[in-house]
């Protein structure tokens, strides 16, 4: 296996049990909540904090760091070093956005397995529904030849992508998008740009219990209300980086123009 060092299958078992331990995150009837990481010291802080079980990356947030925009701007070598600092960080689990795959996702799969990743995000980017069913597929079957049971999540952008349509619409093609892919063997659906109670209660209703991953915005429910709906998992996408940055850019701000305490200025 290519991520097998000289202790060969003991490396192989450690990935497949952290695996099957963000597996069961998922399933379990606590809702996962993850607060997602972009560098090595992000990851170090998250990974720290009590009821921390589990660590994953936001592609724009390691774009950022590299200036670049996110969308698969990145180089895939440059997101997949990073990513593999960000798990040498930590004992957690880490699952890793994927983007769509960068143009191969049977490759971008196994080489993110390659250094440790045991959860990934793949988007659908709203393509035909064949063709997105077909990359859930293969990624399922790629991560089955690395021998690593991978949790994969895998997003629609329905609601991201569907302004100028019907509410009716947007959901039903959210559900069938979803059924599909875990048809074909995705572990839970991301359905991001859903904020509503009831919406979420429908994807749940149609999904079932532990398959629904949502990402936490401004007008999310709250997380003790997402884990009653039945959601598995709530990530928080590139917006912990940019409170950071925010907090950065105040902090920074108040020194250079000289109103900043001498005693926090070390």
């Amino acid at each position: 296996m290519p991520y097998a060092d000289a202790d060969g299958e003991a490396s192989r078992m450690n990935t497949t049990d952290k695996a099957a331990e963000l597996l069961r995150l998922h399933t379990d009837p606590e809702l996962l909540v993850l607060v997602n990481v972009w560098d090595v010291a992000s990851a170090r802080v998250v990974a720290d904090l009590p009821g921390c079980k589990a660590i994953a990356t936001a592609s724009a947030a390691i774009a950022a760091c590299y200036g670049y925009e996110d969308g698969e701007r990145i180089p895939l070598d440059l997101a997949l070093d990073m990513t593999a600092r960000i798990v040498d960080a930590t004992d957690l689990p880490v699952s890793a956005d994927l983007e769509a795959g960068y143009g191969d996702v049977a490759t971008t799969i196994a080489r993110a397995i390659s250094v440790g990743v045991v959860g990934a995000n793949l988007e659908d980017q709203m393509r035909p529904l064949p063709v997105a069913v077909a990359a859930v597929e293969t990624a399922v079957h790629a991560a089955e030849r690395e021998g690593v049971p991978l949790v994969l999540n895998a997003r629609t952008d329905a609601f991201l992508l569907g302004a100028t349509r019907s509410p009716v619409d947007v959901l039903a093609d959210a559900i069938a998008r979803a059924r599909a892919y875990l048809d074909v063997g995705a572990s839970c659906v991301f359905v991001p740009g859903v904020l509503d109670a009831l919406t979420i209660a429908e994807l749940v209703g149609a999904l079932g219990h532990g398959k629904l991953s949502i990402l936490g915005l401004p007008g999310t429910p709250p997380p003790e209300e997402l884990a009653a709906l039945g959601v598995a998992r709530v990530s928080y996408g590139p917006y912990p980086q940019r409170l950071a940055l925010g907090a950065l850019a105040g902090y920074a701000g108040e020194l250079l123009s000289d109103r900043g305490s001498p005693a926090n200025q070390s």
